[in-house]
């Protein structure tokens, strides 16, 4: 049985306040076409993806809410559907155990973007080329990998990484998204080495010379895609919302002009969002439904 939007929203509410989060407010007023409830994790190809569709959600009369959680949450939000849809689902490899736990519960509709990797970065100028080099060269990159937060599967493959390679004079510190690339602009400041958990596309690669550290037991995988996946229901209550979700598709080039708008001073994301789907809307035109 579908819940009451009301008990949703109350629900949804308190899982953003347990997990240390707010919940974002939708378009200002009610839409005569229902409310569409985003989750994601506040990852800048997220943050970008997200916000696109809500504009166009939006610019197609619906009412949209969205609300940052832990990758785990954000996966448990739409199979216990307190969300209806993230777009924000790297697969096969990245959120492999998210699909293991819930994949029964929630709707897969492919893949959103193609051409992602996902790896240890370090700025081009750094001698070391592959991770089976960083234990040798551990003081350099003071015994750290800079991560992200403890929930991203990124996180739980670095882990394995440690494994795979041995790697005992390095450790992995966890922290943010934010918290990463602030650490990676001080050190190329500086000139100085440091080693992060990194993935494409991201902003950073377009700032700063960078290169993927060499995986040679693959411990990482290979491309990955970012999927759609949506909640149990949602095609027969909103086949309108879920058509758009289900047709939203875009290039890691498109992606990662949105992300670059974000970076700058004052940037608003559902501004910018907006902005570019205004300028984009004959790419737009591809993901709505025939009249």
């Amino acid at each position: 049985m579908k819940k009451h939007p009301l008990n949703r929203r109350i629900h949804l509410a308190g899982l953003a306040m347990a997990t240390g989060v707010a919940l974002t407010a939708g378009a200002a007023q009610a839409q005569d076409k229902g409310s569409v409830h985003l989750a994601y994790v506040e990852w800048s190809s997220e943050v970008a993806s997200t916000n696109v569709v809500r504009a166009v959600l939006e610019q197609e009369g619906f009412e949209v809410d969205m609300t940052s959680l832990s990758a785990a949450a954000m996966w448990q939000a739409v199979a216990s559907r307190d969300a209806d849809a993230i777009v924000a689902a790297w697969l096969p490899t990245t959120h492999a155990d998210y699909m293991e736990r819930v994949g029964d519960e929630v709707v897969d509709l492919g893949p959103n973007l193609d051409g992602t990797k996902l790896g240890l970065v370090v700025p081009e100028y750094t001698d070391v080329d592959s991770i089976a080099e960083l234990d040798d060269n551990a003081e350099d990159f003071d015994g750290n990998i800079v991560g992200i937060d403890p929930g991203a599967g990124i996180m739980s493959l670095t882990e394995e990484v440690l494994e795979a390679y041995e790697l005992e004079e390095i450790s992995l510190q966890s922290g943010s998204g934010a918290t990463m690339t602030a650490a990676l602009q001080s050190a190329i400041n500086n000139e100085q080495d440091i080693v992060v958990t990194g993935w494409t596309p991201h902003w950073m690669f377009a700032r700063w010379d960078l290169k993927y550290l060499d995986d040679p037991e693959n411990v990482y995988g290979g491309a990955e895609q970012i999927h759609t996946i949506a909640r149990q229901g949602l095609e027969e209550d909103m086949p309108e919302a879920y058509a758009i979700l289900d047709a939203f598709e875009w290039t890691p080039e498109q992606m990662g002009e949105v992300m670059l708008m974000n970076q700058e001073d004052d940037a608003d994301p559902y501004e910018n969002a907006k902005q570019w789907v205004a300028d984009n809307q004959d790419v737009v035109q591809e993901w709505l439904p025939e009249s």
